[in-house]
């Protein structure tokens, strides 16, 4: 089933302690930059290498970069983690059990005019089996090495989506301690 992107639907707005504060249009969210709830999933398969996407060129914003597995924004009333399996499910064609690891806060402004300010709730996976990625959403995936991922970071950080180049460390940091 191919999911196109909504770009008019509702963002859950919050303070710096993740309470809800209102509701607004994703878009609006994005144009006041007002902060407001995300998620963001990193899998992994056996050899603990990470499942990287490639945005689609028709994404809103930083299209045709690399980025973790995918994220996005609860819907109002929906449970983050419920959340991150939905989205998981539309980009990539897949489920796996997720485990919270981190959250943070970042703000990222776009040439476009647009400003990520997120609360970001950070979740991880592993899965091994087939991807089917919705053209909509992903141009290309792979898995790689982190050790890839952090030289390739060094070398040409603009390869890669800003909220991805934040939650890396602090991912690869998890990672390397739960091996």
């Amino acid at each position: 089933m191919e999911v196109k992107p909504i770009t008019d639907e509702k963002v859950i707005l919050v303070n710096e302690r993740d309470e809800q504060v209102g509701e607004l249009g994703k878009m609006e969210a994005h144009e006041q930059a007002l902060l407001h709830r995300a998620f963001s999933v990193f899998i992994f398969n056996a050899k603990n290498e990470m499942l990287l996407q490639r945005r689609a060129a028709g994404k809103y914003h930083s299209p045709g970069l690399w980025t973790n597995a995918c994220c996005s924004h609860p819907r109002p009333g929906e449970d983050t983690a419920d959340a991150a399996t939905r989205r998981l499910r539309e980009e990539l064609g897949f489920t796996t059990r997720l485990e919270k690891i981190f959250d943070f806060v970042y703000r990222s402004e776009f040439d476009n005019g647009l400003t990520e300010y997120e609360f970001d709730h950070v979740y991880a996976g592993t899965y091994d089996q087939e991807i089917h990625p919705n053209p909509v959403e992903v141009d290309g995936y792979a898995y790689r090495e982190l050790s890839a991922i952090r030289a390739d970071l060094a070398a040409d950080p603009g390869k890669y989506t800003t909220w991805f180049q934040l939650a890396f460390p602090m991912v690869r940091d998890w990672a390397e301690k739960t091996q």
